[in-house]
């Protein structure tokens, strides 16, 4: 299990673990980021993670993926 932001772009991985207190897990959550789904880093620039989950693409901050373990 490693965290989101040492995934390597374009690879599919599957989501093990949603870290952060209930708050940050519950925003996660709602934007798609829930255990079992499959989800690959598009790319990495700056402090922001482009992510694809669920068909979509999402930013999220390296922070917010850290604490999503795949």
């Amino acid at each position: 299990m490693m965290p989101l932001t040492f995934a390597e772009t374009g690879e599919t991985n599957v989501i093990k673990k949603v870290g952060g207190n209930p708050e940050v897990k519950q925003h996660l959550e709602d934007m798609g980021f829930v255990v079992g789904t499959p989800v690959s880093v598009i790319t990495s620039m700056g402090g922001n993670v482009i992510v694809n989950v669920k068909e979509v693409r999402v930013a999220i901050s390296r922070e917010m993926a850290q604490k999503i373990m795949v």
